[in-house]
């Protein structure tokens, strides 16, 4: 099993807390198969917060992956838009189950001493 360590702005993370954001969206995705991602909540609360089952990865062309993903995209044509500007592919995880943690864990807890700015896999 597979596991890497996302870093989330608080609004996209409580989205997909509450279910209504079921896609994060990426320029570039993991190599290996992932299985799983924690969930970095990033300033102010910096914890890990939650982890989610990944469905599937999408790979398309930025207006063709909005068109699959908008109704659960959690964030807005304009944001998605700029930030995707000038990308030939555009990737998404498609988030399945999530579990928030009772107690949010510092990310010392899984060995790493700073959030990272892409992914960190997680040796489970």
């Amino acid at each position: 099993m597979c596991t890497i360590l996302l870093s989330i702005k608080p609004k996209y993370t409580n989205r997909i807390l509450a279910g209504t954001k079921k896609f994060e969206f990426r320029r570039q995705v993991a190599k290996r198969h992932v299985d799983q991602i924690l969930i970095y909540s990033t300033f102010p609360e910096m914890k890990v917060v939650a982890s989610v089952a990944v469905l599937g990865v999408l790979k398309e062309t930025p207006s063709k992956l909005w068109q699959k993903t908008k109704e659960f995209s959690g964030i807005s044509h304009e944001k998605y838009s700029a930030y995707f500007s000038q990308k030939e592919f555009a990737y998404a995880y498609q988030l399945g189950e999530v579990k928030k943690f009772k107690k949010a864990k510092d990310l010392s807890e899984y060995g790493i001493t700073a959030a990272p700015q892409s992914f960190v896999y997680i040796d489970a």
